[in-house]
């Protein structure tokens, strides 16, 4: 893990680029990745694919000499800015200059641009020092880049099990010249999928490494709706090597087995953590697999104080952290396979109380001075869920989301799957 980050963490790896295609490039001798590419004819809902964004050449001159080198570092120079050269002003010139406000000796990721390719400038990203130190007097500018067609890449990756119901893992792949953010949890992510593939499986899982929030959206649109269908749940693996603890965020309305999970492993294994509810710790992919109707946790080690800066490269990483996350996914892992999975066999509402079917759980009148227990209130809440199933879930998660005991869920699911009501698998 930390032999690629140490590889792959200089590079300008913007939205569209050929440092991206480079990176992908390696990955792909990493695991035997299918490499899907979304071109931006058609358009999609507004999205605008930036072109593809190469710098050549990005300095400031003063005086006849080179005082920065936009070129160093991936951050030097802001994401798709546009060519220029001229003489400028120290006035005009601090106008395209972005520095972080929180360090006085860090570069910033000045990202913007990549996601409203139709209005650019053309600027650096340069240190608080250098900014504040800049003499009067004219300088000189000089940025060359290398622009074409845009396409977005993303890779995908798929280990077959014995159902088709499918659990992906999503980490993105961009974030120029960093190595947390984004890249971290590509190399956690490859070798999960790597120990996975060493066993037998019951389901099926997928690795989806996309450019972020655009590429991820690209790939969820033009995805076919059979496959869509069969995606359970999603994780994402964001920042998970950095020296802060992990944080587990749930998925939108709590729909997702694995946070259940992690977070069991996560206090059993006695980790340091926290946790939150949807959007609470960050927002980033996680948000697009849910506008797709795909439950999403994710782990990310967030907040920490190199985000977003030059400070994020591989001396930030801790890679007992790195390996820590990955311990962590494999016992999830290994515990997701191992569920009972539930899918509905009808449409509509059964008369449960039919006698071929025989399966009412009633609710009792209290007019009538019946009493019923707490657990068949629950097992009522049970058998109204089966008709608003509307995708293959875990007996796990039914006993969670109704606060019932999982024999009881168990016991009365099987007497549904002998009707024909519902497959166990």
């Amino acid at each position: 893990m930390m032999r690629l980050l140490e590889e792959l963490t200089p590079l300008n790896r913007v939205l569209c680029s050929s440092d991206l295609d480079w990176t992908l490039d390696v990955l792909s001798q990493e695991l035997p990745f299918e490499r899907r590419v979304f071109r931006a004819d058609p358009p999609h809902n507004g999205w605008v694919i930036p072109p593809k964004w190469d710098v050549l050449e990005a300095s400031i001159s003063h005086r006849g000499e080179v005082i920065y080198d936009g070129s160093v570092h991936a951050l030097g120079v802001i994401a798709l800015s546009a060519p220029f050269e001229g003489t400028v002003s120290r006035e005009e010139l601090r106008k395209h200059l972005h520095y972080d406000h929180r360090y006085d000796d860090s570069l910033t990721f000045h990202f913007r641009q990549l996601f409203r390719s139709w209005d650019r400038d053309w600027g650096f990203c340069v240190t608080k020092r250098f900014y504040d130190q800049l003499s009067e007097g004219n300088y000189e500018v000089r940025i060359r880049t290398e622009e074409s067609e845009g396409y977005l890449a993303v890779l995908e990756h798929t280990l077959h099990g014995e159902l088709s119901d499918t659990v992906v893992v999503c980490a993105t792949t961009d974030h120029p010249g960093v190595s947390n953010d984004g890249l971290s949890g590509v190399v956690v992510a490859i070798e999960l999928f790597r120990w996975l593939a060493s066993a037998p499986r019951k389901l099926t899982y997928r690795l989806v490494l996309p450019p972020s929030i655009m590429g991820t959206e690209y790939y969820l649109a033009r995805l076919a709706d059979q496959d869509k269908a069969q995606i359970m749940e999603a994780l994402c693996l964001f920042m998970t090597g950095s020296q802060t603890q992990l944080a587990l965020q749930r998925s939108r309305n709590r729909r997702s087995i694995l946070e259940v999970l992690l977070e069991e492993e996560l206090g059993g294994a006695d980790v340091p953590h926290r946790a939150g509810g949807f959007e609470e710790i960050n927002i980033n992919d996680e948000y697009i697999w849910e506008a797709h109707g795909i439950p999403t946790c994710s782990l990310a080690r967030f907040p920490y104080d190199e985000y977003h800066s030059s400070r994020d490269n591989v001396s930030a990483i801790d890679p007992a952290h790195l390996q820590q996350t990955l311990d962590l996914c494999k016992a999830v892992f290994q515990e997701l396979d191992s569920l009972t999975m539930v899918e509905k066999c009808f449409s509509g509402t059964i008369c449960m109380s039919n006698p071929e079917i025989d399966l009412y759980v009633d609710p009792g009148q209290v007019s009538f001075g019946e009493r019923v227990s707490t657990t068949t209130r629950k097992l009522r809440r049970l058998m109204d869920r089966l008709p608003t199933m509307d995708r293959t879930i875990s007996t796990r998660q039914i006993a969670r989301d109704l606060d019932l005991d999982i024999k009881f869920v168990e016991e009365y699911l099987t007497r549904c799957a002998a009707k024909g009501l519902v497959r166990l698998r």
